[in-house]
This record gives structure tokens, C-alpha cells and sequence, in this order.
């Protein structure tokens, strides 16, 4: 018995560690996608970014993050123990050990300050970030985290059901990418006088597109893995429906951006894709392969609807990260309480579809705009404390001469000739 819990222990092990670092690799999403939709003048300040939040929030995380929302539950709202991965952590009970647990809680950690930093790009003062970094892994993230998936949270107590995230990561990270956006303000030269919104050509489509794809890849280790064990028998259909879902979203977009526009638009595609495997992040495990399909229709379309009302409200998010993880998290929170198939969840549970009531809605519903919420109003509360300290936007001549030069005095593509020597060569011609 004891070399038959070893064997599953090592499997599990491997399993979480290797979709941990299928989630760490979406961090090169994240940059090349966001690399590719801003302006080639800021995306060395994208790179920086990303860097910042795989670096100083991993550290964070270990500091204090991870013992906030997985230590010791005191009174559901926060954890105690677990600092610096010490005291007493006992009351985690997996098959895996505490540092694995650690590492694949770590990826989920980086992924939600990378949501906010796309809606903040062009124009955020490069100290004031990191600020804000510390505080999303140290804090923000943490605390909401624990409500809904820390041993006794007081949402999971009361039946909230998030399987991998679309609202404790996804929403959370979109509503707060929504306060950064307002806080900070547009882009110089987004929005004309009248109110209009002018286009800002992306820098680099194909980067993008590349970006998303490493996503879409990362998203099966982000679902799937969510499982923490290698022997699950449901890690197939998380995997179906998270591919049904992302296809659909993306399906969706051509389809509607070529009736509403007459054309394809290449980053609403992009982003509808993102916007259906945001959609199927929280019930993966508990819908039919129709339902995921439906969620990431709704969601892509969704996605589309919501960023032309940013623009009409002349709120700027370079990339559409609150359309897309906000409002399609939203969604996907919501779905589980109408599409969860019977028994999937626990026993006797069931979503509204499936003749099981409104209680699991209302949960959802209920947990859903408590995170969202928190994630607003802490991220409002933050800046404006950051704001006391750096400036939160940088100068307008830096802005205009681009952040790659301005804060991190290399430009991204170089036009120089290098260091041929091209005399010498032509004399040995």
C-alpha cells in the first residue's frame, strides 16, 4: 500500500510541477502578445513588465502571499501560517508536497498581475508598477484567494465554485485592470477632443498572434493541472471543453467582427480565443462539451460588445484586458451556476439547467461580484497610496519619445548597423 501511494504521490508530483511550468511559459504569452498590440516604442517596457511580475511576485508570493490564502484560516477571511513556506501547514492535505503546491499556486499568482499590466501599457511609471506588483501578489490576490479556495474561506464554505479561476484570478485581474485603466488615463492622443476614439495601430500582429498560441497552450496546464493529480479521470474533458470553448470564442469573433465590421478583425480573433478559455476557466470540470461550446460563443461576443464601450466611455485598455478576463471571468463564473451537470461538483449539486435551483447561482453570483469588487476597490486604494510615493504615470515627453527610451534607455529594435566594419570590407572586396 505504502509503494502504491509513493508511485501516485511521484506521478502528481510530475504532473503539477510540468502544468506549473506550462503556466510559467504563458508569461512569454503575455509578453509577446502584448508586445505585439502596443506600439513598437514601448515593447522592451512590456518585457519589463512581465519580468517584474515573474520575478518579484514569485518572491512575494513565498514571502507572503501563498501563507495568506492557504495558511491557517482565521475566521474564513485570511490565512496566518505558512510564511517564507514555514509553521504549521498541516491542514493542507494532498498528495503532493507543500513546495509543489506552492509552485503551481505560484504560476496562478504571476498570471493576475500580468492581466492588470496590459490595460496599464504605454504609459505607467516603471517604479509605480512594482509597487503595484508587491501589493497584487502580497495582498490583493491572496486574501481573495482565500475566500474562495483556503481551507474554511468563507465563500467556499458557502458553496462558490471557481475550478481554476475565472473569477479569483480572471475577474479579480480584470476588474482591477479596469481601476488601473481609470485611475491612469488614456494614452495621449487615444481619444480626439470630441470623444472620438482613434485607432492605434498594433506594432507587431503575427507577435501577437504568437503570444496567444503560447496562451492557448499554457491554458491546457492552467485547467487541466488545476486537477493536482495525475490520475484524475476527468483531465480529458477539462482538456475537451477547454479547446471547445477557446475555439468557439474564436469561431465566434470571425464570425461577428465580419458581419458588424465586413472584415475579420484580427485582434478581436485573438482576443475572442483568450476570452473563451477565460470563459471555460471555472467550470471545466463540471460542464458538458455543448455548454463549453456556448460559454465561449457568448463570451468572444461578449468580449467585442465590451471593449466598444470602453471606447465609448474613452477608458483606454491597450489590449483589452478587462473585455477579456473581466467580463468573459464574469460569464464564466456565472455558467457554472446555470450549466454545472448534476454530481459533477458534489453530490446532489447541480446548476440551474440541470433542475438544481438558484442556490448555486446565487453563490456564484454572490462570490463573483465580492472578488470582483475587492479587486477594484484595493487596486483604487493601492495606486492612490503609490501615488504618494512615485509619480503613477510618466512625464508626456516620455510618453510620446516611448517608455523603451525614456525608462529603460534601449529601444526595442535597433536600426544601426551593428559592428561590421563595412570599410574593411569593401577594401577586401
Amino acid at each position: 500500500m505504502d509503494q502504491i501511494q509513493q508511485l501516485t504521490s511521484g506521478l502528481d508530483t510530475i504532473w503539477v510541477v510540468l502544468t506549473a511550468a506550462m503556466i510559467l511559459l504563458m508569461e512569454g504569452g503575455f509578453a509577446l502578445l502584448e508586445a505585439g498590440f502596443v506600439r513598437q516604442k514601448n515593447a522592451v517596457s512590456i518585457i519589463m513588465k512581465v519580468f517584474v511580475d515573474i520575478s518579484f511576485g514569485a518572491l512575494i508570493f513565498y514571502f507572503v502571499g501563498f501563507a495568506l490564502m492557504y495558511g491557517k484560516d482565521a475566521g474564513g477571511f485570511i490565512g496566518t501560517t505558512g510564511f517564507f513556506m514555514g509553521g504549521d501547514l498541516s491542514h493542507i492535505a494532498l498528495t503532493i508536497s507543500h513546495e509543489t503546491y506552492w509552485l503551481f499556486q505560484c504560476a496562478f499568482v504571476i498570471a493576475v498581475i500580468s492581466i492588470v499590466s496590459g490595460a496599464v501599457a504605454e504609459r505607467i511609471n516603471f517604479r509605480a508598477y512594482i509597487l503595484y506588483t508587491i501589493a497584487m501578489t502580497g495582498l490583493i490576490y491572496p486574501i481573495a484567494g482565500h475566500w474562495v479556495w483556503g481551507v474554511h474561506g468563507w465563500l467556499g464554505k458557502l458553496g462558490m465554485v471557481d475550478f481554476a479561476g475565472s473569477a479569483v484570478i480572471h475577474g479579480l485581474g480584470g476588474f482591477s485592470a479596469l481601476a488601473a485603466a481609470l485611475l491612469i488615463g488614456p494614452r495621449i492622443g487615444k481619444f480626439s477632443p470630441d470623444g472620438s476614439a482613434n485607432i492605434v495601430p498594433p506594432s507587431n500582429l503575427p507577435l501577437a498572434s504568437v503570444g496567444a498560441f503560447i496562451l492557448w497552450f499554457g491554458w491546457f496546464g492552467f485547467n487541466s493541472g488545476s486537477t493536482l493529480s495525475a490520475t484524475n479521470t476527468s483531465i480529458g474533458h477539462i482538456a475537451v471543453t477547454t479547446m471547445l470553448s477557446a475555439a468557439a470564442g474564436c469561431a465566434t469573433c470571425i464570425l461577428f467582427t465580419m458581419m458588424r465590421y465586413r472584415k475579420a478583425d484580427p485582434p478581436m480573433v485573438i482576443n475572442g480565443a483568450l476570452a473563451g478559455l477565460v470563459g471555460i476557466t471555472a467550470g471545466c470540470a463540471f460542464v458538458s462539451d455543448v455548454a463549453a461550446i456556448c460559454i465561449g460563443a457568448i463570451c468572444g461576443i461578449a468580449m467585442v460588445y465590451a471593449t466598444e464601450i470602453l471606447e465609448s466611455k474613452q477608458i483606454d485598455d491597450p489590449v483589452g484586458a478587462f473585455p477579456v478576463h473581466g467580463i468573459s471571468g464574469s460569464i464564466g463564473t456565472l455558467a457554472v451556476g446555470l450549466c454545472a451537470k448534476p454530481d459533477t461538483i458534489r453530490e446532489g449539486t447541480a446548476g440551474l439547467f440541470y433542475g438544481g435551483g438558484l442556490h448555486l447561482l446565487g453563490v456564484q453570483a454572490l462570490g463573483l461580484v465580492t472578488v470582483c469588487v475587492w479587486g477594484f476597490l484595493m487596486t483604487w486604494v493601492f495606486l492612490k497610496l503609490i501615488k504618494m510615493i512615485v509619480p503613477l504615470r510618466v512625464s508626456r515627453d516620455e510618453e510620446l519619445v516611448g517608455l523603451d527610451v525614456g525608462s529603460h534607455g534601449v529601444p526595442a529594435y535597433s536600426q544601426e548597423e551593428g559592428f561590421l566594419d563595412l570599410q574593411h570590407l569593401k577594401n577586401n572586396q
